[in-house]
């Protein structure tokens, strides 16, 4: 692709994605791009922090930042969480509201509307999973939607399936305006390697653990270093949990479900990087960590 930012023409902008946990917003951005950036899981708040994704055409530049699902805070993590996610909304040219096939508007919904109500960008409401629902389930939530007065534009979408990608696309070029090449063309995520690297190890442990851990996981990345001569590359990471109990989940009977974690995070990581990976899990304990300011902090979770 070109670099066609001189061009009279191009375009480019932020699009904001929100929306309550487990509606589909990092499985959006994904399949817009067309690359995996966040992780995903079937778990809410899996996403922490806001990620940016990079869509780049001959004609304009998107850049889409991910947030966390927007809920009441149970913890200091929960208040940075919703720290990023209103402050997301108020840096972007468009912000893309994400629901899922729910038959009505709940209360956290309805929250976040009244938040909308007063916020000037532009507003572009994404249905999401509609291979789930009817025409005419379909059509009950469109009008649903319209009669709230707020949304500039709806669009159904099944992420998972791509499913009208290429309209939402379409529509969010309408209000991108004339701007430059914020990013180079070749660039899909502004995440650091590291970041990358803990958030698919991080992704394996939503997989392999039960409802209550995952909130209170944290991985730190120690070391990551591409070997002399070889197409090596060493990582060491610490997995931090938050109860003894919970470090012996994760680790199961003689170690079974630690290896299945590492193995399943270094095959992945093997493709995303292209090189062989030595992986090097270790599994510790912090106790509340969540509510400390110290940790979240060195955890990589602060304020820009």
């Amino acid at each position: 692709m070109k670099n066609n930012s001189s061009k009279k023409n191009f375009k480019s902008g932020f699009v904001s994605i929100i929306g309550r946990p487990n509606v589909g917003k990092s499985t959006l951005m994904n399949s817009l791009v067309g690359e995996k950036i966040a992780i995903m899981s079937d778990k809410p708040q899996t996403t922490r922090n806001q990620i940016r994704a990079i869509y780049n055409d001959d004609e304009m530049q998107i850049v889409f930042m991910d947030t966390p699902g927007i809920q009441k805070p149970q913890n200091r993590l929960g208040d940075y969480m919703l720290k990023v996610s209103h402050s997301s909304m108020r840096d972007t040219d468009v912000i893309l509201f994400v629901v899922d096939d729910s038959k009505s508007i709940g209360k956290k919904d309805s929250d976040i509307i009244e938040t909308l109500k007063t916020n000037k960008s532009k507003k572009i409401l994404a249905i999401n999973k509609i291979d789930k629902l009817s025409k005419e389930e379909l059509m009950v939530l469109i009008n649903m939607y319209s009669k709230i007065g707020i949304f500039d534009e709806i669009v159904p979408v099944s992420a998972l399936k791509g499913t009208n990608n290429d309209t939402l696309i379409k529509v969010l070029a309408k209000y991108m305006e004339a701007g430059p090449l914020y990013f180079p063309v070749d660039m899909i995520t502004d995440q650091p390697e590291k970041v990358l690297v803990s958030e698919i190890i991080r992704e394996k442990l939503l997989m392999y653990t039960d409802q209550e851990i995952p909130h209170g996981i944290a991985v730190d990345i120690e070391a990551m270093k591409k070997r002399k001569d070889k197409d090596i590359i060493d990582i060491s990471a610490v997995i931090y949990c938050e109860r003894e109990s919970h470090k012996k989940i994760i680790i199961g009977s003689q170690g079974r479900k630690i290896k299945g974690i590492g193995k399943a995070a270094r095959e992945e990581l093997e493709m995303i990087l292209g090189s062989k990976i030595f992986l090097e899990l270790w599994v510790k304990v912090k106790e509340n960590w969540r509510d400390r300011e110290n940790y979240i902090r060195s955890f990589g979770y602060e304020d820009k």
